[in-house]
């Protein structure tokens, strides 16, 4: 029967909440604010603790850690308590997840500590293993067979406890970690992992289960043990040695890179990758953000991925009319070309093709870089985006000067570049040059990376097809290697589209090279 309310929201007995505390009709009391929990004045004559099994563990394993069974009148298990040295019980009921603590000193808050540490004498084995839950404790012991198991309060208290007894846990030869397998539990092996000699630490690596506890109660008790003895020691997530794990990686598919709409510039890049950053520069005025929207409109036709696109000096409207132009191959932006918006928002649709699949993010001029990467961190993370164009970098920091410019470029290329790898997505950056032909404001923008494709153009010149021709040299290329002179692209005024043609022969002599710039043949 499940027990009423008689009395709430009054001061707890135990914490500072002045209104957490509850009174139930079997008359023990419960705050949940710090989970106090008193008992009920008729639990001594109503039920009897017992050792019994559960969840594939014995009872004389239960017996072993001095972890008792409730039972109701009826004979029905009702929860487990746990005791720890101190003295305090960690109740767990046996129909949820939740638990609460009954302390030995209603006034003492919970202690720091082990579970079990006090049915093992210290150095009493060679091996001494930690979970991180109780269940979990009881399990390994049973499979081991007497070696030392003890658990953890919850992966946020994991360092905490095992610092309360480090003396204890250090007096072993082996100390192994057997934390949960999920994103909690491997944060609190490796906060563990540092409170030791790295020599002394092993790891049991679950593969197909969460937990020990798991293995026992799918009755994979032999595998849980084949786990345990094929341990290895202590490695950071990001340090890997183990052939199983080099077999796991190299048997993963190579991905196919996305191709540019320009045939050179593939066979040199091998295509747009995830986990990469391409920094696309070119002196002011060559055409950087045409660029950028073929690319973009690629995107779009090549994939079904979700895109960000953050143009920082074009209007959304702007930006809009451009996806648009793409598909329909007008420049529909110039009033010279002005079509029914009808017309307009169905090219959008049909290059975009699915709802909520490009993202568009416009703040004209110098931004919060705080804020920026806090929008790219939420296009890739919230809203799946898979490739991310911005345009240009240097704008997000316009309003500063000097070395504030560029310590603050510095930061948001290191900060960029660590995304980039840890989210695995692909950026496409813009930058500025100087007459030297280095990214202007921070150098350290080129120094991070993957690909670097440098843009140049004679605007000034009276042949119009030299004066439409961008020359794209790739300076760097981690991938495969392969740099120098690309290709020659010309652009189509009439149909707003580039089209690659050769490697640029009809441009010798205008000196075009990018790192050797003329101020009197280029204007900026």
């Amino acid at each position: 029967m499940t027990s009423k309310v008689v009395e709430d929201r009054l001061p707890c007995p135990h914490c500072n909440s002045s209104d957490a505390y509850h009174v139930y009709d079997d008359g023990h009391g419960y705050c949940f604010s710090c989970k106090y929990h008193s008992a009920s004045k008729r639990e001594a004559s109503e039920y009897t603790y017992q050792y019994l099994p559960w969840r594939g563990i014995l009872a004389s394993t239960y017996q072993a850690f001095d972890a008792k069974t409730k039972v109701d009148s009826t004979g029905k298990p009702v929860s487990i308590g746990f005791r720890y040295p101190c003295g305090n019980i960690k109740v767990r009921p046996l129909e949820s997840k939740d638990f609460y603590w009954q302390k030995s000193d209603p006034m003492i808050g919970t202690r720091p500590g082990l579970f079990g540490r006090d049915k093992f004498a210290e150095g009493s084995r060679k091996y001494v293993t930690i979970t991180e839950g109780e269940l979990d404790a009881l399990s390994l012991y049973q499979v081991l067979g007497a070696y030392p198991v003890v658990s953890v309060q919850s992966a946020s208290t994991a360092r905490r406890d095992c610092t309360a007894d480090h003396a204890w846990l250090n007096s072993f030869e082996r100390i192994y970690l057997a934390f949960d397998n999920d994103e909690a539990g491997r944060e609190a092996r490796d906060s563990v992992a540092k409170l030791f000699d790295y020599n002394k630490v092993f790891v049991v690596k679950f593969s197909n289960r969460k937990d020990a506890n798991e293995y026992l109660q799918a009755g994979e008790a032999e595998e849980l043990r084949r786990i345990w003895w094929n341990s290895k020691k202590y490695l950071p997530e990001t340090v890997i040695s183990d052939f199983s794990d080099f077999r796991k990686i190299l048997q993963e598919p190579l991905e196919k890179g996305v191709p540019y709409p320009f045939p050179t510039l593939n066979e040199m890049t091998y295509g747009i990758r995830r986990g990469e950053v391409v920094l696309l520069t070119a002196q002011e005025g060559i055409g950087k953000t045409e660029l950028m929207h073929a690319i973009e409109y690629q995107l779009l036709k090549e994939t079904d991925d979700a895109i960000g696109a953050i143009f920082l000096e074009e209007p959304k409207q702007r930006h809009l009319l451009a996806v648009a132009g793409a598909e329909l191959q007008r420049p529909v932006h110039l009033p010279d070309y002005n079509r029914p918006t009808n017309e307009v928002i169905s090219a959008l649709e049909a290059a975009i093709r699915v709802d909520g699949r490009l993202h568009i993010y416009s703040h004209f001029g110098s931004d919060d870089p705080a804020v920026l990467l806090d929008t790219i961190r939420f296009l890739v993370s919230a809203r799946s985006c898979v490739y991310v164009l911005l345009d240009h970098i240097s704008m997000v920091v316009s309003g500063l000067a000097g070395e504030d410019e560029r310590k603050a470029l510095d930061y948001i290329s290191t900060q960029l570049a660590m995304m980039v790898k840890s989210l695995n997505f692909s950026l496409i950056i813009v930058s500025h040059v100087n007459d030297e032909g280095q990214t202007r404001g921070s150098r350290f923008i080129s120094k991070i990376a993957d690909i670097r494709i440098d843009a140049n153009r004679y605007i000034l010149s009276p042949d119009p097809v030299i004066r439409n021709t961008t020359y794209l040299n790739i300076t760097k290329n981690r991938f495969s290697g392969k740099t120098g002179p690309c290709c020659a692209i010309v652009f189509d005024p009439d149909t707003w589209t580039f089209k690659e043609e050769g490697n640029g022969d009809h441009l010798q002599g205008q000196n075009i090279n990018p790192q050797v710039y003329n101020p009197s043949v280029f204007s900026s």
